[in-house]
């Protein structure tokens, strides 16, 4: 294999691949290599399904063929050591390559609270790795009652998924409420009884302090000292940045221990940019540091990376994370886009809001139509769209990308009150009471 590549990509899920493919297409006189750990990438939001509706792994592996296609070289090999004064790259397996221009792509990996009896038989965590994901469905099938900690959207997901198997699930959170970091309450209240019309038990405003058992998990102890039986313990409880390599070799980091970056993805070194969940990510409204990872966000992060890594452009930087979120829980979409009115006063904005319910199709006694209802958040000084959160029938999720937009782009409540939509009895809401623009109006009337 060629020893000398004009940019290299470390880690090649779904921002590696994309930052690869993008770079190639900017700049196809230069060439490129990929280095991955593994040999089968895991597509990350699919992760949840492999313990439902997939019900394995070799369901939910992303191809290498847009990589193969665009002329990239490919390695599976793991990268030990990066000396950036020289420019090369050292492999595990003995390789060694100099580049011009380097990407990290490194991910994440899951965070594991330090309880009691995490380390014990049948306790697991969610990592992005295939062969431990193999080996924990070998062992979940032996399992009927699981403790799922952490309701974050791994950990909703998952449970929906287990319920749906027929396991026994209880979902423990120590927030107020599930899915805090991307609905308002009012909104989760919605997604909990929806888990819970499935059977699923779950604990808001619940901490857990050990994991009890000999040799093999027993039960999980809560703070009130109570003990829920358990076969299987599963912690969704976030991940962290994969910024290891970063740090041996000096980067910036950020306090999440995320690679420090700027608008062009580029780190404390000019010639090595950072894209995906190793990357800081800054609130698109507040402009404060978050820790949101999404496969979204990062493929997104990847393209402004792959165009600017010869040429700057001031057109094609990125201004922030919007966090755009959704999912799927029972027969129900819950999907969010921007801040919360919780998150929004939290952070000293002066909001408003527009709330509508309303049916999915046109008219509501049409086969598989759903109630949609949308929530927008508005700043009062501005009239800008500063949030929104959906619920409703699979349309949901790409109405939710609509909202992203109008975030994005600064778009007023007056401009998405007049905006021109299309509609059609089978696939829409009626033209007379859309609901994204019935939320609209209702902000509009409240100034």
């Amino acid at each position: 294999m060629k020893q000398k590549y004009d940019v290299i990509t470390i880690g090649g899920s779904a921002a590696g691949i994309v930052a690869a493919t993008t770079g190639k297409c900017c700049y196809p006189d230069k060439s490129f290599l990929m280095i991955r750990k593994e040999k089968d990438a895991m597509v990350p939001c699919g992760i949840p399904y492999v313990f439902g509706f997939l019900g394995t792994t070799e369901k939910n592996i992303i191809p290498l063929a847009p990589i193969e296609k665009a002329g990239i070289d490919f390695l599976q090999d793991e990268v030990i050591k990066i000396d950036r004064k020289e420019k090369k790259i050292f492999t595990k397996s003995g390789n060694e390559f100099e580049y011009e221009k380097l990407i990290l792509a490194t991910g994440s990996k899951p965070f594991i609270p330090n309880i009691p009896g995490k380390d014990l038989e049948n306790v697991f965590y969610v990592p992005k790795n295939k062969e431990y994901l193999d080996e924990m469905l070998e062992a979940l099938k032996g399992s009927n009652k699981v403790v799922v900690i952490g309701a974050g959207f791994i950990g909703v997901e998952i449970s929906d998924q287990l319920a749906h198997i027929g396991k026994d699930v209880t979902l423990v959170e120590i927030l107020p409420h599930i899915l805090g970091k991307a609905f308002d309450s009012d909104i989760a209240n919605i997604a909990q009884k929806e888990l819970e019309s499935m059977g699923i038990k779950v604990l808001t405003n619940t901490k857990v302090t050990e994991i009890t058992g000999s040799g093999k998990v027993e039960g999980v102890k809560l703070e009130n000292n109570e003990i829920l039986k358990a076969d299987a313990v599963i912690f969704a409880t976030g991940y962290t940045p994969n910024s290891e390599l970063a740090k041996n070799m000096g980067l910036e980091l950020n306090k999440y221990n995320a690679i420090r970056v700027d608008s062009y993805m580029r780190t404390s070194d000019p010639d090595i940019f950072a894209i995906g969940d190793c990357a800081q990510k800054v609130d698109f409204i507040t402009r404060k540091s978050v820790s949101i990872m999404l496969a979204s966000t990062a493929t997104s992060e990847a393209r402004i990376a792959g165009m600017n890594l010869y040429k700057l452009s001031t057109v094609r930087s990125f201004l922030g994370t919007i966090g755009i979120f959704s999912t799927k829980i029972g027969n129900k979409v819950f999907a969010s886009a921007g801040l919360t009115e919780e998150e929004a006063l939290k952070n000293n904005f002066d909001v408003k809001t527009g709330y509508f319910e309303g049916v999915d199709k046109h008219p509501g006694s049409l086969p598989n139509a759903n109630k949609q209802i949308v929530k927008l958040i508005v700043s009062k000084e501005s009239d800008v769209i500063i949030g929104g959160e959906v619920v409703g029938g699979d349309s949901a999720g790409e109405l939710i990308n609509v909202i992203g937009i109008a975030i994005q782009k600064n778009t007023s409540i007056t401009e998405l009150f007049i905006s021109q939509i299309g509609t059609h009895p089978l696939l829409t809401s009626a033209p007379t009471a859309y609901p994204l623009i019935k939320a609209a109006q209702n902000v509009f009337i409240s100034k």
